[in-house]
């Protein structure tokens, strides 16, 4: 995946919702809870796109 690609986090089997109001998104790969979707907030720490994206298997 490039840098200038946008990650989908809500495809990616490593997202997950989180009972916390404050942050909401999280991360299993990376061990993060966010208010943001966790792949800018990988973007914005990193400056570069999530190189943990794994689609999730289909259903």
């Amino acid at each position: 995946m490039s840098d200038n690609e946008r990650v989908d986090c809500m495809k990616c089997r490593h997202f997950y919702v989180t009972w916390d109001p404050k942050f909401p998104k999280g991360c299993k790969a990376f061990g993060f809870k966010s208010p943001t979707m966790p792949s800018i907030a990988v973007r914005n720490s990193s400056g570069k796109a999530c190189f943990n994206f794994e689609p999730k298997a289909p259903r």
